[in-house]
């Protein structure tokens, strides 16, 4: 049974149904595994990040950082903070893209093979230049780890991936919307650690295992998320 086969039978065992009520020991304890495990691993990756920043400077000039405005907890909004995979001026959609390109973009909020990528020079580069590497591999995510769980507090080590306002207007109804927006987001979560891309919008798969994840979050679910991501990032699986 795969990852993806595995997640759906388990969302579908638990079906969905409001926002869950506030656990407030979970909640303590989670915000102290979030700063204490973030402090740690941010000490111990500072050289790395060191690196990738200088890469980033020296492919396309310019900040190494890039802060997405995305929608946090309680409906607030949140700069999330990345490594820039994408080269100066990505967020000019219609000068960057094809008419096609635009159109899938709009339809899943990313590209099979996105040309704004750092080192993109022809069809296909998606998959392997110094942007899609950093993608791949979740370096381009190591920000958020000292900036907004260590230091703001406004984003966990696991939970839904933080959306554009966009995309959770257009892919989830106001009862969804209320019972994502009711927790922190995260670096990781149950749809990232086991499907990832292969699971879409379109699908509904995303959507499902995203809220499965806010209705049943536990100390238990959380570690095994953690784990599951680190092996999923090792096998590269369901990435792009």
């Amino acid at each position: 049974m795969s990852q993806l086969q595995y997640a759906e039978r388990e969302v579908a065992s638990r079906p969905i149904s409001s926002v869950p009520k506030k656990n407030i020991g979970y909640r303590i304890f989670k915000r102290c595994f979030d700063f204490i495990s973030s402090l740690i691993v941010s000490l111990i990756l500072i050289l790395p990040m060191i690196i990738i920043s200088i890469a980033i400077m020296i492919k396309d000039k310019g900040s190494p950082f890039y802060v997405q405005k995305r929608v946090g907890q309680n409906g607030k909004q949140l700069g999330i903070f990345k490594f820039r995979s994408m080269k100066v001026g990505a967020d000019n959609l219609e000068k960057m893209l094809t008419p096609e390109q635009l159109e899938e973009y709009k339809r899943e909020f990313k590209l099979e093979d996105d040309p704004r990528l750092i080192g993109y020079k022809k069809a296909g580069d998606g998959s392997k230049c110094f942007g899609a590497v950093l993608r791949r591999t979740s370096l381009d995510e190591l920000p958020q780890i000292l900036f907004n769980i260590c230091i703001k507090g406004d984003m966990s080590v696991v939970g839904p991936r933080p959306l554009l306002q966009e995309e959770i207007e257009k892919y989830y109804s106001e009862v969804e919307q209320a019972m994502f927006k009711s927790v922190k987001p995260g670096l990781t979560g149950y749809w990232q650690a086991y499907a990832r891309n292969d699971a879409t919008y379109e699908s509904g798969n995303r959507q499902k295992m995203e809220l499965y994840y806010v209705e049943n979050q536990s100390i238990l679910l959380d570690l095994k998320i953690i784990f599951k991501t680190i092996g999923s990032v090792i096998k590269k699986s369901g990435a792009k």
